[in-house]
């Protein structure tokens, strides 16, 4: 998380802290820092003052200064860490100014010691053996850097840092400047490649498989994206599924959704492992953000829970597993999270109160993009899915959904278009909420008709109505049907900016037990942060919570 004002983030880490973080596949060097989030102006200037000594004395060196591309008048500084004259990995600060005034700071400093930074063998000769692992003569251009490499509980190590192209791979390798062996090495599995495939949809469209290559097959494992992403298939295994979620069943290789030829069929476990991958490049494209922790946490989704042809004799326990998708938060063996995705109903069967047919849970872009929203949710604002704060976690869940069929998808009222309805690709016919007018399904779209019992975990689901509805008359202007107030939205050209309101709001300004009354004030504030007081975006922001009956 990184906050715009007065915050300060900076941990000064020790021989000991880790820095090698491994993720599934891949290993990556990710420091650990803390971030203060408090306006504390005085640990602002403290460290503002430590960066600039660092600086004077050389043991930060700037690497790059740019302007803010969202507010006006920012600009970031990033530094490297030195250690008598060599980078020390990991080591770095990001400093924010607003016409040179500084507004936050974020990085991790080193304590080395203990460490020479004389190596016993010479570039050259660390260019021999990099070419030896290669088996190949590296580029003349190809750069060798001495670094200093923090080495988890094992102190730090003087290294010498490339890239070679080894055993089919592009490796990230670091040899011990004293004896060459290789101290750290990554990229992706050495048994597996990236393998870009095609597979048919739920609803029969064509999409692309970021894929692993095993042998015998492909898995469901994206080796293209930054973060650890592996879809697994239960292959209807309720026991399985169950066992997985509780965390006493640790999946295996074979428990990935796979395909023999990169030809993929099955429709639920294409539409679930793609669009996973579409709303962790729509958080990034639209917001910069890196996953749901903003540093790449694994994202693990599960499939096929339950069969179809099993729903006369499944327990009640498994309905969740036919007719609803849900984000488990601190599910799975490594307790970091599952997607799970429904199976949906057989041919023939509809819902009873509705009619409506249900198809895999995983064909909706929409109900995607919202399940996985709410891990989002969860690594940062930490709602309480209760009352007010549980109906804005769904609400933000929505808003994402829904952003991200627009962000992918051309505006229209049919299947696999974009629109203010939620899961109406799978949820036949109609969806299941509607954010243009909530009360389509029974929802309150103003706080005077807001649902106060108990049922719904206090009308999480039903009072999502609200906020959704100012989101939607923020972009696209109009009435509120309870109110009778008109709101002049930014229009669909701009509905990026009410975007990154609503994420800015929700992702670093509201607390676990917000209020809808403080999700108005948060927007209203993240509105002026990124546009300014009396921007066309505060306007519609304050008009929709306003014509919505939030104060």
């Amino acid at each position: 998380m990184r906050l715009v004002h007065w915050a300060v983030g900076l941990a000064i880490l020790g021989a000991g802290a880790s820095l090698l973080a491994q993720a599934g596949p891949t290993a990556g060097i990710a420091a650990r820092s803390i971030r203060a989030t408090t306006q504390d102006r005085a640990s602002l200037r403290t460290w503002d003052a430590t960066i600039d000594g660092m600086l004077r004395q050389g043991q930060l060196v700037i690497r790059k200064s740019r302007p803010d591309t969202q507010i006006e008048g920012r600009t970031h500084e990033r530094y490297d860490q030195y250690f008598e004259g060599v980078r020390v990995v990991g080591g770095d600060v990001a400093r924010q100014f607003s016409e040179g005034v500084t507004e936050s700071i974020f990085g991790a400093l080193h304590t080395v010691s203990g460490i020479s930074t004389r190596p016993r063998l010479s570039a050259p000769e660390a260019r021999k053996a990099f070419e030896t692992l290669s088996g190949r003569p590296l580029l003349p251009d190809r750069e060798i850097e001495l670094v200093i490499l923090p080495r988890d509980e094992a102190g730090y190590a003087l290294a010498y840092r490339t890239h070679v192209w080894r055993d089919g791979r592009w490796m990230h390798t670091f040899l011990d400047a004293h004896s060459g062996a290789i101290v750290l090495e990554y990229s992706d599995r050495k048994t597996q490649a990236a393998a870009v495939g095609t597979g048919t949809g739920v609803l029969g469209d064509t999409k692309k498989v970021s894929a692993s290559s095993i042998s015998g097959g492909f898995v469901a494992d994206d080796a293209l994206r930054p973060p650890t992403l592996v879809t697994y298939d239960m292959q209807g295994n309720f026991v399985r599924a169950d066992a997985y979620l509780d965390g006493v069943y640790q999946p295996a290789t074979s428990d990935i959704a796979n395909d023999t030829d990169n030809v993929w069929t099955d429709g639920a476990n294409v539409d679930a492992h793609a669009q996973l991958g579409w709303t962790y490049d729509y958080y990034f494209k639209r917001f910069g953000r890196r996953g749901l922790d903003d540093n790449d946490t694994p994202i693990f989704a599960i499939t096929h829970p339950v069969r179809r042809s099993d729903i006369n004799t499944l327990p009640p326990s498994a309905f969740d597993y036919i007719v609803n998708a849900f984000w488990c938060d601190g599910c799975g063996p490594a307790g970091r999270g599952v997607m799970v995705f429904g199976e949906g109903l057989p041919p023939g069967f509809v819902l009873v109160e509705t009619g409506q047919y249900v198809d895999y849970l995983a064909g909706a872009l929409d109900i995607v993009a919202h399940e996985l929203t709410h891990g989002l949710t969860a690594y940062s604002s930490r709602l309480v899915y209760r009352n007010e704060s549980g109906a804005l976690d769904e609400a933000f869940a929505d808003i994402v959904g829904t952003s991200v069929e627009f962000f992918y998808q051309s505006a229209g009222s049919g299947s696999r278009q974009a629109d203010y309805l939620m899961g109406e690709d799978v949820f036949r016919p109609g969806g299941i909420r509607s954010m243009s007018n909530p009360g389509t399904f029974g929802d309150p779209d103003h706080y005077s008709r807001r649902f106060t019992g108990e049922e719904d975990e206090g009308g999480v689901h039903i009072n999502a109505g609200i906020p959704n509805q100012a989101f939607y008359l923020a972009i696209e202007g109009g009435v509120n049907r309870t109110s009778g107030l008109r709101v002049t939205g930014v229009g669909a050209a701009n509905r990026d900016q009410i975007e990154k309101v609503f994420y800015r709001a929700f992702a670093f300004m509201l607390t676990s037990t917000a209020t809808f009354s403080t999700a108005r004030a948060t927007t209203i504030q993240a509105a002026r942060d990124l546009y300014g007081a009396g921007s066309p975006a505060e306007r519609a922001i304050v008009e929709a919570w306003t014509a919505v009956g939030v104060q």
